[in-house]
């Protein structure tokens, strides 16, 4: 099939990822690429040049505009709605048998668009009120929406989806996230490093625990970094950077235990099957999905209760490493993802085709 892969653009489809929803781009395309698909990604211009990219803006608008992502920012407001109608109507326009949405724009969510092209939307976030009336309103015969966890969904319909509407777990490449039997007794967080998901938090718990922590992943919010978290550095505890994945994975399979502390509700948590790949039992807190995704292999603490994650954290280190391994396997591969992906657009595009050139 000729597929469209339509990213958020606020940061680039490459590693190191900023986040969830940029590896899941990345693997997205180069997983469908791989199965003998066309695939072209409409994505930042400075994104992986492995990939065919028919840029949607020349580069990353946390480059261009930085720190205007929630702030209703009229000029990158106006910057993006240009240049996601020019991609629209050039993905109208060029031959593609589905378009796979990520973008967490509303042009590409009017039914007029996918009644051209047979589209995939795939939901990484909770319901926000600046798209979920669009959501809502782009139900149609060739158009599929996917949360990605059976909460995710209730949260985006809680009277109950529609048909067009399924559950899509992600998906990673286990051979991406070794298997280590033994851990060497600390804790390991991994993510942005913003208020909502709160790496000051898991700081706080190692401490009460006595148990090293690292954390790893981007300074997205300065400010807060600053402010929040540099002042608890020091000694058992430290920052190892923002790694690539191969990098990020050799020293999270190192570690005892991962440590989630999301202050938001999570629709997925894809870092903690990432850790549980490596064999890390996982301390988190119990908001969103991560009960559903983590499994009972988890430890858990009511949300910001952080004397219940020390415990949590404690407890985690003594739990065996194999079955975090095996319910990924089980549950959370990248080709079952695929799979599923591949599904969707037979569904949507309403005939059987199997990967063509």
């Amino acid at each position: 099939m000729r597929i469209a892969v339509l990213c958020h653009v606020r940061q680039p489809i490459a590693q190191p990822f900023a986040g969830g929803m940029e590896s899941q781009c990345w693997h997205l395309a180069a997983g469908l690429q791989a199965r003998g698909h066309d695939v072209v990604l409409f994505a930042s211009g400075d994104s992986d040049p492995r990939f065919t990219i028919d840029a949607v803006i020349p580069t990353h608008y946390d480059r261009t505009f930085p720190g205007a992502e929630h702030r209703g920012f009229a000029p990158l407001i106006a910057h993006l709605d240009d240049s996601y109608a020019a991609a629209c109507d050039r993905i109208a326009a060029g031959g593609f048998d589905v378009l796979h949405n990520n973008s967490l724009h509303r042009f590409p969510l009017e039914p007029a668009r996918t009644a051209r092209v047979p589209t995939v939307t795939s939901l990484h976030v909770p319901p926000y009120d600046a798209l979920r009336w669009f959501v809502h309103a782009s139900i149609a015969p060739t158009h599929r929406l996917t949360a990605t966890s059976a909460h995710h969904l209730a949260a985006w319909w809680p009277d109950g989806p529609p048909r067009e509407a399924s559950v899509l777990h992600n998906g990673i490449d286990l051979q991406a996230w070794p298997f280590v039997p033994e851990g060497d007794g600390s804790a390991v967080w991994f993510g942005r490093m913003t208020p909502d998901k709160a790496p000051h938090l898991a700081v706080q718990a190692a401490r009460i625990a006595g148990v090293p922590l690292t954390l790893f992943g981007p300074i997205e919010d300065r400010d807060y970094w600053d402010a929040d978290v540099v002042p608890l550095l020091g000694g058992s505890i430290r920052y190892g950077g923002h790694l690539d994945a191969a990098a990020v994975a050799f020293e999270i399979g190192r570690a005892s235990a991962f440590v989630f502390t999301p202050c938001w509700d999570e629709p997925f948590g894809l870092v903690a099957i990432e850790a549980m790949a490596c064999g890390l039992p996982v301390a988190a807190f119990d908001r969103g999905a991560l009960r559903e995704v983590i499994g009972e292999t988890g430890c858990f603490a009511p949300p910001g209760d952080v004397s219940a994650l020390a415990r949590a954290i404690t407890t985690a280190i003594q739990r065996p490493r194999a079955p975090q391994r095996d319910r990924v396997a089980k549950a959370f591969t990248r080709d079952r993802w695929l799979d599923r992906c591949e599904d969707l657009y037979r569904d949507v595009v309403g005939r059987d085709q199997g990967p063509s050139a």
